[in-house]
């Protein structure tokens, strides 16, 4: 049961720490497939596209430096594949959208040494070194998840390889990557090490602009870590905030953190905020049909996007919004959308929280963002296509699960039929060994070995019970 109480305390709360920040629209990322309704709505809405406006971006200020970043933020976690290959990223059209983006007004590009297959560094090297450095931002981390990187020479290599994929001589934000799993983690990964003093030290030489960290993971961890403001002076930090994690994240897991805490904590101190997962991994701009017919209901004009979109740009202590765009459609979609913002009013902020978030919480999927940190699984398993299938499925109505679904077998054959297409035998949940090495990686928290077992238990009852329900998961 919802408490009603807190969560009109937190709409309030929401509403006097947002200020007069203004906002945006956006196009999808990739994710799971829609309905060919819903597919066909997205077409017809990208093929009436029209050229976004050039000079019209919104920005805002940097509070440490006064330099003036643009709301929308490239994220290069899902960079475009060639077609006839894809396992080799197309740099032609890398550099075609960076190009793009870049005369449109953006300006902050964020990657990973682990995005892409560990190519996304080097792919957004390229693009941005054709551009004076002076046009743009460029963001990575710190990513030793591997044990053998918390020794200060592997993170040192780690952190200068950055630089040279990149291009640079300098980082203009460099980030602690995914902290949060526990405090003695961080202490391990970080400072016994001496990685912290030896990052502090880099950014006193001008090769770090900006220090922070990206943050998934538990309440007591984020504020252990942002209590070392004073030794460590935290120039941003990176969470996840979104319509649905404002209230609702702790609740969908309570492994995890309420994006209206998280803000708070670092608007009081003035830190700024960069926005990941506003439209979590794709979640809401693939929304059952039912909600985009409410969401157009309201503005037709709008993406479904656009309103996860707008309600991460609106905190003015908000920096900037990430997006991961992996075709020029989705760019334009975002471009039109934050060229300039428009504000999120208290009307639509109660919408979004009272009518679309609560029932979006109902449906009680698997909180699975497609980000694929979890994978390679070692056992070859496709762990986001699992998830996402299930959810489609779950979303539009045709699971074949309960005693009363008159469309049983349809439904059944749809959802086998489905995953077959998608995720090879040798690839599905039943060869799930529960090894758990898949868990600690995951930025949701989302118990993995659980949800696949459970996931491998209904498909076993579907294909034994041809004519009749089986139970759900």
């Amino acid at each position: 049961m919802i408490n009603k109480d807190k969560k009109e305390i937190s709409r309030r709360s929401f509403l006097k720490l947002f200020g007069a920040g203004t906002v945006a629209t956006a196009a999808t990322l990739a994710g799971c497939k829609q309905s060919n309704k819903a597919e066909q709505q997205a077409a017809d809405e990208y093929k009436n596209q029209v050229e976004p406006p050039v000079g019209k971006m919104t920005y805002r200020e940097n509070p440490k430096t006064k330099e003036k970043v643009s709301i929308l933020g490239y994220g290069m976690m899902r960079l475009p594949t060639k077609v006839d290959n894809s396992d080799e990223y197309d740099q032609e059209m890398i550099n075609k959208q960076v190009d793009y983006a870049i005369e449109h007004g953006l300006n902050y590009f964020d990657t990973s040494p682990v995005y892409c297959q560990g190519k996304s560094e080097h792919c957004t090297g390229i693009a941005l070194h054709r551009h004076p450095r002076d046009k743009y931002f460029v963001a990575t981390k710190l990513s030793n998840f591997n044990h053998d990187y918390w020794k200060k020479e592997k993170a040192i290599e780690m952190y200068h390889n950055s630089m040279k994929e990149l291009q640079v001589d300098y980082i203009d934000y460099y980030l602690l990557h995914s902290v949060g799993g526990n405090y003695d983690e961080f202490i391990g990964r970080y400072v016994e090490n001496g990685m912290l003093d030896y990052l502090m030290k880099e950014r006193e030489a001008g090769r770090i602009r900006n220090l922070g960290f990206s943050f998934h993971g538990k309440q007591e961890v984020f504020d252990q870590v942002l209590a070392l403001q004073e030794k460590y002076q935290w120039d941003f930090v990176q969470i996840e905030l979104n319509y649905l994690d404002w209230d609702y994240a702790n609740e969908i897991n309570d492994r995890n953190v309420d994006a209206s805490y998280l803000y708070a904590e670092l608007h009081k101190r003035g830190i700024p905020a960069v926005i990941m997962e506003p439209l979590l991994g794709g979640r809401l701009a693939n929304l059952p049909q039912y909600l985009v017919a409410e969401l157009k209901s309201h503005a037709p004009e709008k993406s479904v996007a656009s309103w996860a979109f707008r309600y991460a740009g609106t905190p003015e202590g908000v920096l900037t919004v990430l997006s991961g765009m992996t075709y020029m459609e989705h760019l334009k979609d975002n471009l039109l959308s934050y060229c300039p913002l428009t504000p999120l009013t208290e009307e639509e902020q109660r919408y979004l929280d009272t009518e679309i978030a609560q029932k979006i919480v109902g449906l009680e999927n698997i909180p699975c963002n497609d980000c694929k940190y979890c994978m390679p699984c070692p056992y070859g398993i496709d762990i986001p296509a699992i998830f996402i299938h299930y959810n489609k499925c779950k979303n539009e109505g045709s699971l074949p699960v309960g005693t009363g679904d008159p469309e049983y077998r349809k439904h059944r054959r749809q959802y086998l039929i489905g995953l077959d297409r998608i995720v090879p035998p040798e690839r599905q949940p039943d060869h799930c060994i529960g090894c758990h090495q898949c868990e600690p990686h995951c930025p949701q928290n989302i118990r993995i070995t659980r949800e696949l077992h459970k996931i491998s238990d209904f498909i076993e009852q579907l294909k034994r019970n041809p004519d009749r329900p089986g139970q759900t998961t």
